[in-house]
């Protein structure tokens, strides 16, 4: 069976397990922060928190792609994540003993979030080199559903911590997790095989050589359009989109929670199934992955219930999947090993950058007076524009 042999393999399983470990706690550390500055230390700089933990991580993904290429991933997981869990210990030592400020957290929170970018692209570069290439759809279809649950998990765990205990507490928990994840993929333990040979250049030179590596693909610039168009009109705008709607409808944060589960559990399903069947035409399948979610985001704009909005919302996440999986994993089966890392690092920032000027738009416009309902039907028409233009225009990537 292709599911026992792919978890026969140690290395996978402890790469499978470590992100486990530091999805958890990094999530729990967003929802334990996010709590924590809204009650205790001003709730108006919430955003310029959350900035601070995101914007240096999106600019320091490009140098951590770079990193990858050159030393070994599981080495640099290791650190990423042993360092991070000392940066949750610090935290929680400052709010036990009530002496967190406000640019204390601002620091701390950048230097976790600029951490983290070393451990995503080291992470998804490394599944190449210790899975066999017809297992690659499979093995990346494993790594969306445990990140999806793992999402669910830390916030629920960190809720719930925080109910029967303190902040502090979760913090500490959450430090416990990323430690965790760092004895796991602890490089000894790690059979990874050597670091391809590569020439003594500088940074910048090595991600001056990703980015032409990409520019050269037809097929790898326009899965990024794809991705862009996914993650800007769709992912980023459902993300503030969610408490406006349960707002609107008179719901309470319990909707709030029932959307965002649902979300995650339409991604797992899909991902169970693409870890079952393999897809031979990736193009064309997260062109349709694409179209799917957009279709389903535009009845979500104008739906009339919170009941229909959450069974929507669960076949915009089952749709996604079929974007980022098939794609990922082409972009695996056909880069060259010596630039894969520098490669997804890129894919990941394109992706990922997005996020923060959707939040931006959606917010300028329903501040100048336009609905929710509206904002959210302009993105949609806007987005299915887009994908109809992608899918008639680049046909070569559609075929591939």
């Amino acid at each position: 069976m292709v599911q026992q042999s792919l978890f026969k393999n140690r290395t996978f399983s402890i790469l499978l397990l470590a992100g486990i470990f530091a999805i958890v706690g990094f999530s729990m550390f967003l929802t334990t922060t996010t709590w924590y500055v809204t009650t205790s230390l001003s709730a108006s700089s919430l955003g310029l928190v959350l900035i601070s933990a995101t914007v240096p991580r999106l600019i320091m993904m490009v140098f951590g792609g770079v990193i990858a290429d050159k030393y070994k991933k599981s080495l640099i997981m290791f650190w990423t994540n042993l360092i991070q869990s000392m940066l949750l210990f610090s935290i929680f030592l400052l709010v036990s003993s009530d002496n967190m400020s406000l640019m204390l957290l601002l620091i701390l929170s950048g230097v976790f979030g600029m951490l983290d970018a070393f451990f995503g692209p080291a992470s998804s570069s490394m599944i190449p080199k210790i899975v066999e290439k017809w297992q690659l759809q499979q093995a990346n279809a494993y790594f969306q559903g445990i990140d999806q649950i793992s999402f669910i998990i830390g916030p629920i765990l960190a809720g719930v911590i925080m109910e029967v205990s303190s902040v502090a507490t979760s913090y500490f928990v959450a430090s416990i997790f990323v430690f965790l994840s760092a004895v796991i993929i602890f490089p000894p333990f790690v059979k990874e095989g050597n670091v391809e040979k590569t020439d003594q250049t500088k940074p910048l030179h090595d991600l001056k050589e990703g980015i032409s590596y990409i520019r050269r693909s037809s097929f790898l610039l326009t899965g990024i359009l794809v991705l862009i168009t996914l993650n800007f009109f769709i992912f980023g705008t459902l993300n503030i989109a969610f408490p406006l709607v349960v707002d609107l409808h008179g719901g309470s944060p319990i909707n709030l929670s029932a959307m965002e589960v649902s979300l995650g559990v339409g991604m797992i399903f899909s991902t169970i199934i693409l870890s079952k069947v393999r897809i031979k035409r990736k193009g064309r399948a997260s062109i349709i992955g694409l179209l799917a979610a957009i279709l389903s985001f535009l009845i979500f704009s104008q739906a009339p219930s919170l009941i229909l909005l959450t069974v929507l919302v669960f076949f915009i996440g089952f749709s996604m999947s079929f974007v980022y999986i098939p794609f990922f994993t082409a972009v695996q089966e056909t880069t060259d090993n010596r630039l894969m890392g520098r490669v997804m690092s890129i894919i990941f920032l394109a992706m990922n950058g997005f996020d923060p000027i959707a939040y931006g738009v959606v917010s300028a416009l329903i501040t100048v007076g336009i609905s929710v309902k509206l904002t959210l039907l302009t993105f949609g028409i806007a987005g299915l524009i887009v994908a109809l233009i992608i899918y008639f225009r680049a046909r070569n990537y559609v075929k591939a």
